[in-house]
């Protein structure tokens, strides 16, 4: 397994990117939120996107006030090979 799935988080904001395209933090955050329907603490968030940063699956830039964050090419790839892992292993269940 790729180093950035060591955190569920990690892969969620990764999915995220890769679905809402480029998002401020603020929002990022929200979708987290309301995907695991509860309140994420900032360590827990930004801890996770800090690490994805510093590996290069996301990148960084601001704008006024907010990070924005977007998937790099590394990060889109991994998240098509997570996804092609999954559906493999579903389909193979049935």
């Amino acid at each position: 397994m790729a180093k950035w799935l060591d955190s569920g988080t990690r892969r969620d904001v990764c999915v995220v990117l890769y679905a809402g395209g480029e998002l401020r933090a603020p929002q990022l955050k929200r979708r987290l939120e309301t995907h695991y329907d509860a309140r994420l603490d900032p360590k827990r968030f930004y801890g996770p996107l800090d690490a994805l940063v510093e590996s290069g699956y996301v990148e960084r830039r601001v704008d006024g006030l907010d990070d924005v964050y977007a998937l790099t090419d590394a990060g889109a790839r991994a998240v098509r090979d997570h996804y092609a892992w999954l559906r493999e292993l579903v389909e193979g269940e049935e």
